[in-house]
């Protein structure tokens, strides 16, 4: 079935004017800086629709207006988003809301922390079920129920095998093993969030938890990792990294992403870390093999990612069809 990116009508106003057609409405709050806004709406996008099987799906994106954005991401969101209030006005069955880069030591100190938890508070009482990614996930269980995510000695980064403990309808068909990209320098213990009354859908002892929920008025489904991801951006985070190691923003060389570059991919970074540390590059940033590593990477966590949405698009069809 087709996907459709429905853009905001018109005079829109008031939840009395919310569509009633039997599709699926998914509002994707898309919160990621400027250089990932139109990324990130791509790949939820392709997600969604290669998931959407037997229903129909139709994708509503909007953006928090306290995230800061230059004057190009502004046109964009203004261009092709919702108005928030106007979203959830519009009663969609189920939101995914995205994190961003944080720039404050707590979370509750960020410019939008106030909007965000309005849009966490609506989704807990107001949507047949909400995904939560990243950063995202961390403000859910700190605004729900005061747990606070603890920053870890080391970014953690690449892609993990888990486990999956749950025999939840959302884990349906992915097997015994679950491959997810994470890229994140913070966590949430996964005793605190089993305390709390959270199910652990996914784990490891490499990445700790990946994904877990919360069953009340909304199913929550909080992720660490990042299933939507494409086979290139944990490589072009990486390059990022290296860019921020050159420019001084980092003190320390980043290490590669845990099981993504394959063994000649790995020796070719070896080599590339000495040559920039001893200078032999005029523009490092500019040596960086992209292009021979991209051809070398191989996406194991993409049909596995499809399966998961479907499962969720199944769920939210399901609960629709009872209501």
């Amino acid at each position: 079935m087709p996907l459709e990116v429905e853009l905001q009508p018109p005079g829109f106003r008031s939840r009395e004017q919310a569509d009633s057609r039997p599709n699926i409405v998914v509002g994707l709050i898309n919160n990621m800086p400027d250089s990932a806004l139109e990324a990130t709406e791509a790949q939820f996008t392709a997600l969604l629709r290669a998931a959407s099987h037997t229903h129909s799906v139709r994708l509503r994106c909007a953006s928090l207006a306290g995230v800061p954005r230059a004057s190009e991401a502004q046109e964009i969101i203004a261009a092709r988003y919702w108005k928030l209030g106007d979203l959830l006005d519009s009663n969609p069955d189920a939101l995914i809301v995205t994190g961003t880069e944080p720039k404050k030591p707590s979370l509750e100190d960020e410019p939008y922390w106030q909007q965000l938890a309005m849009v966490i508070d609506h989704a807990a009482h107001r949507t047949i079920s909400t995904v939560f990614s990243c950063l995202a996930a961390h403000a859910a269980v700190l605004h729900l129920d005061g747990i606070r995510r603890q920053r870890l000695s080391a970014k953690r980064f690449g892609v993990f095998q888990q486990t999956i403990p749950s025999d939840h309808a959302l884990m349906r068909g992915i097997g015994a093993v679950l491959h997810t990209p994470h890229s994140r320098w913070n966590d949430v213990p996964r005793d605190i969030l089993v305390r709390s009354g959270y199910v652990i859908l996914s784990d490891s002892h490499a990445s700790g938890v990946d994904a877990f929920f919360r069953q009340q008025e909304s199913l929550l489904v909080m992720l660490q990792g990042h299933p939507e991801y494409e086979s290139r951006t944990l490589l072009k985070e990486y390059q990022r990294d290296v860019s921020r190691f050159v420019c001084g923003e980092y003190p320390e060389y980043p290490a590669l992403p845990a099981n993504y570059f394959d063994t000649p991919s790995c020796e070719l970074l070896d080599e590339f870390e000495r040559s920039l540390k001893s200078r032999a590059f005029d523009d490092p940033v500019a040596a960086f093999p992209f292009v021979r590593l991209a051809g070398s990477i191989k996406n194991n966590w993409s049909k596995q990612a499809i399966q998961i949405y479907g499962n969720w698009l199944d769920f939210i069809a399901g609960r629709k069809a009872v209501c």
